[in-house]
């Protein structure tokens, strides 16, 4: 069993929510769109190695490195175009 928590979302229904946010912006030129969009993948666990483990699991099909930013944050990022799609872990709240 695994020491660490993925927050994902139904795969199938998040691509077609893709494919209908494309072809609506393109049918709707006036609609202004975000200048750097972001999706992001949350990964949960109690301990560093855990979130470590968790970010490392979820980077490698990205081929993303994993960047230990400190203070038990991880962060691993994949860019297409200007749309940012990133794995990150977050210490609990009670971490000091």
């Amino acid at each position: 069993m695994t020491s660490y928590v993925i927050k994902s979302g139904d795969r199938a229904e998040f691509i077609g929510a893709l494919r209908e946010l494309a072809d609506f912006l393109a049918a709707n030129p006036d609609v202004v769109i975000p200048r750097h969009p972001a999706c992001t993948v949350f990964v949960d666990a109690e301990s560093d190695p855990a979130r470590e483990e968790g970010m490392e699991f979820a980077a490698a099909p990205l081929g993303a490195p994993v960047v230990d930013l400190g203070r038990g944050f991880y962060c691993a990022r994949r860019w297409f175009g200007p749309i940012e799609y990133s794995v990150t872990a977050v210490p609990p709240k009670d971490t000091p």
